[in-house]
């Protein structure tokens, strides 16, 4: 490793803290950088630092911006007597811009604004391109989120037109060339505001301990082809985005709520993987290819959980015995070392005019969820499988070991729960106990807490065409194949499958890989949008609770305050040290706080608290100990 010295001029990526002080990490170790130094750089932009501290802190200045990150940006327009600045959303971005040029605004409204110069000036200089509307009203905050990610809004003209190309019809032809199983019973199930239906099942009892379940997956492929601006637009977008209020998609209405999706009662075209399966969920066969399926019912997940539960309804048999198999492919699945995470969604109940948060309420994964969840993991680790297993390139969704340092400090806050974990250097015992942990915290106070803490202590899942296996899930092949409709990779699968079964040349790895790690990236801003757009609904349903008192748990430690969630909403805001009475430090690795009398604050710790303060443009909320 090359040693960092005084001097020295490095490149890299500068990284902002809300503070406005920076960092850049060079050759695994980190230059810091003050905000007096950073010059005219803004976040993720493309540096040369010059180190001039090489002590126990590496220090440095930034001398030179080699590329911006990005040159528009969303806020809030602020008139004043003689000059126009807008305010930059991102608590990343500590400069406001000075406006010259561009569209008329009105002061307070959304915007976006072009970063035009930068150089001696304080502020950098800008033009407004976009009025998104008026701060505060939902579709313009929403929308802000959006472009501050780079994410599309709306679909070019050029592919909505391609879209309305698309037949509707299916042809006697097609049919003829697919397996026609639109006789066998065939359901699918899923949220109750679906309105795309990428997954059903067939099932179809052969004898008494031989059942054939069909996954049936909606065909993009055959009606989204490269080259077209269709599947570049889909490339492009790479997942569909879900925001607190809406669904962003990854095609056009036309295709994700109309011709690929499998709706009731209507001939489908789909990709299938049929499994023969005996009474106890083993596999005994497994059959892959283009079929064209019938559904005979959509339900919802709280329809069908209401027929596992007992209730009489449509193919009541059918449900149960997928049920039935679900849990015992689970079973099976846990034992050979799958993670089972379970955790609660929080949703907003929203007002019906403006948006506006009315209520929290919790989803709850249930058995319905995890009947449909079994079948589609059944169908992604069957086409891994076949790929891997021929030597094929494919986008494999793999899933690292995890973080050993963070495991053992997970350890240490187990203990002040009262949880006893191992942790071993075999990586099944490590699963077996934090599945015991897992069973453990069920329905505790601290049960979202530590799954959280859980899912910090594991790698990221990426798309690569490098198959080093699941480790969450405990499988040595896995891809994504099952929703088309939302997820690029799963497209690519798609045509990677098809291409091997009709016996044509394998595809480009380093093109796959490209693609893979494209839209590892998009998945990741896609997430950020969808987190954004939570705390912005946080910090407008805590708008109208300041001063009032509720009970938390200490959900995280900084070095500038700690984070607690509010028990009643899962609404999460910080109480920063300065806000406490006597003088405090951090431990962060420890996730402690302690008073110069000794007094100590752990996460996990119940606390009441004050909602003190509410910054709805920087989604911050604040609150106070009481």
């Amino acid at each position: 490793m090359i040693e960092l010295k005084e001097g020295d001029v490095y490149e890299g990526q500068i990284e902002f803290s809300t503070s406005g002080n920076a960092s850049l990490t060079i050759n695994e170790k980190e230059i810091f950088v003050y905000k007096k130094n950073t010059a005219n750089s803004l976040h993720l932009d493309k540096v040369k630092v010059q180190i001039f501290k090489a002590e126990k802190k590496l220090e440095g200045k930034v001398i030179e911006v080699i590329s911006r990150f990005k040159t528009e940006f969303v806020g809030k327009v602020q008139i004043g007597k003689k000059t126009i600045f807008v305010v930059p959303d991102s608590n990343k971005i500590s400069v406001d811009f000075y406006i010259k040029g561009g569209l008329k605004a009105e002061h307070d409204q959304k915007v976006v604004v072009e970063l035009i110069k930068w150089e001696d000036t304080k502020s950098p200089q800008g033009k407004i391109i976009k009025v998104l509307g008026d701060s505060g009203d939902n579709n313009a905050e929403m929308n802000s989120i959006m472009f501050e990610y780079g994410l599309p809004v709306e679909f070019p003209q050029e592919v909505i037109n391609e879209s309305m190309l698309v037949p509707e019809v299916i042809t006697e032809k097609e049919i003829s060339s697919r397996k026609d199983i639109r006789g066998f019973t065939t359901l699918t199930i899923d949220p109750v505001d679906a309105k795309d239906f990428d997954d059903a099942l067939s099932v179809n009892i052969i004898s008494d301990n031989k059942i054939e379940v069909g996954v049936h997956i909606a065909d993009v492929g055959h009606y989204v082809k490269p080259g077209t601006k269709l599947d570049d637009e889909a490339f492009k977008r790479a997942t569909s985005v879900y925001l607190v209020d809406r669904c962003v998609p990854m095609l056009p209405e036309r295709l994700s709520n109309g011709i690929c999706s499998l709706k009731p009662h209507e001939d489908r075209l789909a990709f299938s993987v049929i499994f023969t399966l005996d009474g106890d969920g083993n596999i005994l066969n497994t059959w892959q290819g283009k079929t064209v399926i019938h559904s005979d019912r959509r339900y919802a997940y709280e329809e069908a959980q209401e027929i596992i539960e007992g209730s009489d309804g449509d193919y009541s048999t059918e449900i149960r015995l997928l049920d039935t198999l679900a849990r015992k492919i689970r079973k099976k699945r846990i034992k050979e070392g799958s993670i089972e995470m379970g955790g609660i969604e929080v949703k907003f109940k929203l007002a019906e005019d403006n948006k506006k948060p009315i209520g929290v309420y919790f989803k709850e994964q249930k058995e319905s969820n995890k009947l449909i969840e079994e079948f589609m993991l059944l169908a992604n680790k069957s086409v891994a499988k076949t790929l891997s297993e021929a030597s094929w390139a494919n986008v494999y969704r793999v899933h690292d070991t995890p973080n050993m340092e963070k495991l053992n400090s997970l350890v240490g806050v187990c203990k002040t729960f009262g949880y006893d974990i191992e942790i071993h250097d075999d990586s099944t015992e490590i699963k077996k106990s934090l599945n015991s942990l897992l069973k453990e915290i069920k329905d505790t106070p601290e049960e979202n807490m530590i799954e959280t803490l859980v899912t910090r202590c594991m790698s990221k899942a990426t798309y690569t065409i490098k198959n080093i296996g699941h480790y969450g899930l405990g499988f040595t092949h896995y891809s994504h194949f099952t929703s088309p409709i939302r997820r690029y990779p799963d497209l690519i699968t798609h045509r990677i499958l098809l291409d091997f079964l009709d016996k044509k040349t394998q595809g480009n790895p380093g093109k796959i890989e490209e693609q893979a790690k494209w839209c590892s990236a998009r998945e990741l801003v896609a997430a950020k949008a969808q987190r954004d757009s939570i705390k912005y609904k946080q910090a407008e349903y805590l708008l109208d609770k300041i001063g009032k008192v509720f009970d938390g748990i200490v959900s995280g430690v900084t070095d500038w305050g700690m984070y607690v969630e509010l028990i009643e909403s899962k609404c999460e805001g910080m109480v920063r040290y300065q806000s406490l009475e006597g003088k405090w430090s951090a431990d962060t690795a420890n996730y402690t706080i302690t008073s110069e009398n000794g007094e100590k604050i752990r996460l996990g710790d119940p606390l009441k608290v004050v909602v003190k303060s509410v910054d709805l443009e920087r989604k911050q909320i604040d609150f106070t100990l009481l």
